[in-house]
């Protein structure tokens, strides 16, 4: 298992990479709300030699204009991983399995160079999903055992723990089989 973190604005742009293969940062939230430190934080994890990926926060509606806000303001490069946050929005609402799942098949055409992976909790999963699309992969949050997340689909992340920061271990066997998978391999 490979070791990495989440970040958002609520973290500093040079947060701890010690031990980390990989970090994913927040980028963008519906069709109005940028990170303020997306761009140093990525940076920060290229320069210590992280994977790096970047997640949209989906709010229902308005797909496709979600989508290409996300594409065009997450300072992404080949080889980073882009991700859609599946889950209530602070409103209450989330959106539909048919909006989650053409909201990957779009950034998937923006971005074909891309791994474009769905991040949802272990509730969501198990009841609200109805269609387990993934796009290239599933990035489960369950708060347990690293590794070990209460689900029987194949994962590639794991978020494990929330405390003292989102923590994160990946399904690769090496950091190299972890890029190798980032650049479409």
């Amino acid at each position: 298992m490979l070791r990495g973190i989440d970040v958002s604005a609520y973290q500093s742009s040079s947060y701890d990479t010690e031990g980390l293969s990989f970090a994913f940062i927040k980028a963008t939230e519906g069709r109005s709300y940028i990170n303020p430190r997306v761009s140093a934080q990525a940076q920060h994890g290229r320069n210590a030699g992280l994977v790096v990926g970047f997640y949209h926060f989906l709010w229902p509606g308005h797909l496709q204009a979600q989508a290409e806000y996300f594409v065009e303001r997450a300072p992404s490069k080949v080889g980073d991983v882009l991700a859609v946050d599946w889950e209530r929005t602070s409103a209450g609402t989330h959106a539909s399995n048919a909006e989650k799942d053409l909201f990957i098949r779009k950034v998937k055409e923006l971005r074909p160079n891309h791994q474009v992976i769905l991040y949802t909790n272990q509730d969501f999963w198990l009841n609200v999903d109805t269609t387990s699309y993934a796009g290239d992969g599933l990035w489960i949050a369950d708060y347990v055992t690293a590794g070990k997340p209460r689900i029987k689909a194949k994962w590639r992340f794991h978020q494990y723990t929330s405390e003292p920061h989102d923590k994160d271990v990946a399904n690769f066997a090496s950091k190299e089989a972890l890029k190798e998978w980032a650049q479409g391999g």
